[in-house]
């Protein structure tokens, strides 16, 4: 079930593989299975055919909840890379040579990776039904299989004091009351944000630009903020590398 550590190196291009082909949905015109409608629209024009309140109202209420979704996974992406440090973030190897427990940490074990999720089930909504189906299927497992090999592997370096962190922490499910005492860590917001610039784009596609139900726009718009968020990756990790800088 745990990931191998190829699999860990090359976990954004994985991921980003599951959500391009959630996109095509390749069956759809192969097999016919399922519809080329967003599931945006779908989902929306379902609840009204079981007579669960208007289209129009549950249009908003999709739109809403995609939104909603995509600000709690940018914040806690942000949040997660800000505290964590894009050192480690961006890493291609498990590190374990420290253990990390402020922040969001204080409350769930893996931030970043339910940040991922939440911002994964917000972008699910301009995919195909069965393409966002096969997607959050898809990448729920991998990243349980990430957080699984992860935790083997910290706690193999760290030993007893994270056994103390897993018991203390959960581990997707945020706890709203934190056991833990914060060690007094600063976060590192501006590289953050610099780290997570493409969970922005989807929040900022789903919180306005949505409405309009222009896919192309939406899309265009998420394409955008990945690309600029990759230089921008680049440039923190550069400015990393230089010597004499603290990590």
């Amino acid at each position: 079930m745990k990931a191998s550590p190829v699999e860990f190196r090359l976990r954004s291009v994985i991921v980003l593989a599951i959500l391009l082909l959630g996109f095509y949905a390749p069956w759809i015109d192969l097999w016919g299975i399922g519809r080329r409608m967003p599931l945006l629209e779908w989902l929306p024009l379902q609840l009204s055919h079981l007579e669960v309140g208007s289209f129009a109202v549950n249009t908003s209420i999709v739109l809403v909840a995609g939104a909603l979704l995509a600000a709690i996974g940018a914040a806690l992406r942000i949040g997660g890379a800000a505290w964590l440090g894009p050192a480690t973030l961006l890493h291609g190897q498990m590190l374990g040579d420290a253990m990390m427990a402020d922040g969001p940490y204080r409350y769930v074990r893996n931030p970043l990776y339910l940040g991922l999720m939440c911002s994964v089930a917000a972008l699910a909504l301009l995919m195909p039904p069965t393409g966002a189906l096969f997607v959050l299927f898809a990448v729920s497992f991998f990243l349980l299989r990430l957080v699984f090999a992860e935790e083997a592997f910290l706690d193999s370096q760290i030993g007893e004091s994270y056994g103390d962190y897993l018991r203390a922490t959960p581990r997707l499910f945020p706890r709203f009351h934190a056991s833990l005492l914060p060690s007094g860590r600063k976060p590192q917001w501006l590289r953050g944000v610099l780290s997570e610039i493409a969970p922005l784009g989807i929040f900022l596609a789903l919180a306005f630009e949505s409405w309009s139900f222009d896919l192309a726009r939406m899309t265009r718009t998420i394409v955008v903020f990945y690309g600029i968020g990759l230089v921008a990756r680049a440039a923190v990790m550069g400015e990393r590398r230089q010597p004499g800088l603290p990590e």
